[in-house]
């Protein structure tokens, strides 16, 4: 079974997402940016959301890290919640 293991931000806006990103890829930290923006309550752990399997999240994230490079910030990725960067940091297939 496929486990991965990844950290994400989660904000309201799209803009938002998009400058935190900009941020990150200039140097920022990324578990820096989540405990000061991320409306996750994972924000206390720097966005870190430990392991879990295909499926246990909501299409649009599960789409992304069953699928996205290891440590690259993707997104915007638009869901219910609102728009996350993620960040997968390990994957088992």
């Amino acid at each position: 079974m496929a486990r991965a293991t990844a950290r994400h931000i989660l904000v309201s806006s799209e803009a938002k997402c998009n400058e935190l990103k900009a941020a990150i890829e200039a140097g920022a930290d990324f578990a820096e940016i989540a405990k000061q923006h991320s409306t996750c309550p994972s924000s206390r752990d720097g966005g870190n959301l430990g392991s879990f399997g295909r499926g246990q999240m909501v299409k649009e994230f599960d789409t992304v890290v069953f699928s996205a490079p290891l440590n690259v910030v993707q997104g915007p990725v638009k869901t219910q919640f609102g728009y996350h960067l993620l960040e997968v940091t390990s994957r088992q297939d």
